[in-house]
């Protein structure tokens, strides 16, 4: 009989001992919940990435269709122009070049060189037929965040 008592009273486990894994569980659960979230920062980053790719395919098309092809934009959302025989038309048949709505609205959008003549909150960088352009820079910011998008004039875009 002492045997049975000694086996039993060593079976299972306290409930310290459940707590302690309970509290290991729980903070692993809040780690990992934290890094799944992404940060207003990394939207920004990754908005401010398609962006670049998708100013280096306007320049692109601008190149190839041998027609201005405009990137417009405001607080909320952005999209690409192309310059017909009856004047600026947006692209509605092309799925990269559509019309987007920011992740995060309202996004603040600065171009360096400012444009010669604006139309009051958007903002618009024409792509010509040439293979060169001139330089800018575009940032974007939301809150206290901000991401430049930097355009060297010749084809390459890079975000910082």
């Amino acid at each position: 009989m002492p045997d049975q008592r000694a086996a039993r009273k060593h079976s299972g486990f306290t409930l310290v001992e459940l707590l302690v894994v309970m509290v290991i569980i729980g903070i692993t659960l809040g780690l990992a919940t934290l890094n799944a979230l992404p940060s207003p920062r990394q939207d920004l980053q990754k908005e401010a990435q398609r962006i670049a790719l998708l100013l280096q395919l306007a320049r692109d098309e601008a190149i190839v269709r041998n027609r201005l092809v405009s990137f417009e934009a405001d607080s909320d959302r952005y999209h690409f122009l192309v310059r017909g025989d009856k004047g600026w038309a947006p692209i509605v048949n092309d799925d990269l070049l559509r019309e987007r709505a920011f992740k995060n609205p309202p996004v603040n959008l600065m171009l360096d060189p400012p444009p010669g003549s604006g139309s009051g909150s958007t903002l618009r960088i024409t792509f010509g037929r040439e293979p060169v352009d001139k330089p800018f820079v575009l940032t974007l910011a939301s809150g206290d965040n901000r991401v430049a998008i930097h355009a060297d004039g010749v084809g390459h875009f890079t975000v910082e």
